[in-house]
Parts: structure tokens; sequence; C-alpha cells
């Protein structure tokens, strides 16, 4: 059961930050979003910028939804792509929001990462390619996927659910 394919996450994760244009070989469509460094620079934040465009990380314990319990989706803040519901976020007291899984399937998509003498997974939005944080699985925290993605809020916008469009009536 690897933490970096199909058998844990349902899609397959890569090895390598792929380029804007389709994925040599494989017939995939890069990010829908697509724009360029001086592009992102003007409409992020400096720290918005190191963390989404650089894959940073923010200090633990200081982003704006570590206890945030608001109901509502968590959007992409560099797209505004839904990626995750405040119904999968939980404490983990690990210093950043966690999450038992995205929204959907194909919202984010996984990269083996190696940096820093690490082994883990990133997650990156699938809409713009931005950082959003690591998945690690197995950690016993008791979620239904067994699986944390510990996502940096400045990677996140909160649309709480008071603010949304109701959903259409089922007839």
């Amino acid at each position: 059961m690897s933490i970096f394919g199909k058998s844990v996450f349902g899609n397959k994760a890569t090895d390598s930050i792929p380029t804007p244009s389709p994925e040599a070989g494989t017939g995939a469509p890069g990010p829908a979003v697509r724009k360029s460094d001086d592009e992102w620079r003007s409409e992020l934040t400096p720290e918005e910028y190191h963390v989404l465009r650089q894959a940073g990380t923010e200090r633990p314990f200081t982003g704006e939804y570590v206890d945030t319990h608001t109901e509502g989706v968590y959007q992409c803040r560099a797209c505004g792509a839904e990626l995750f519901r405040s119904n999968e976020k939980f404490d983990s007291h690990c210093g950043w929001p966690s999450f038992w899984a995205p929204l959907a399937d194909g919202t984010v998509r996984y990269i083996h990462d190696r940096t820093l003498g690490m082994d883990r997974v990133e997650v990156r939005c699938t809409n713009c390619d931005s950082h959003l944080g690591h998945v690690f699985a197995g950690e016993g925290y008791g979620t239904p996927t067994d699986q944390r993605y510990c996502i940096n809020s400045v990677s996140l916008k909160l649309v709480p659910r008071s603010t949304r469009e109701p959903a259409p009536a089922e007839s």
C-alpha cells in the first residue's frame, strides 16, 4: 500500500512538477489557470507568493485557519478553486489546518517531495498548480481516511456557509 500511488489516493502521484503544458506522454492537461511569475507576484502578497508559487511553508500556529471551526468551503487563495470542506477539517494540533480528504477527486494533485531530506507527498491545486501543503498517512488520527492533509492557511480562503449561495432544492 504505497502512499505515492493509486492504492492510497485514487490518482497517480508524480515525481516532479510538470511544466504548464500537457504532461508528456500522459495526455493529461496542464493547469487551467496559467500566469507568468510577474502576474502571480502582482496578484499575491509576498507571503502568499512564497508559499503558493515557491512551495514555501508558513510558520506553525500562525495561520488564520489553524483553529477555525466555521462551516464553509476552503478555496485556493490563488485561483478560487474549491478544495476542502469544513466538515473534513479536524484538530490535529500540528500547527496548520488539517483535513482528512479533499472536497472531491481531482481537486488536488500529488507530487513525491524529497526536499529538506524528507520523503513526503506534496499537495497542489489542480486548477492553478499552486502549492498547498503535504499529506501524511498512517499517523493514527482516527479519521475516515487515516490521512492528514496538512495545508498552509495562506494557501486557502474560507468562504463561510452563510455567505455561499444556497444549493438548489431537489425536486
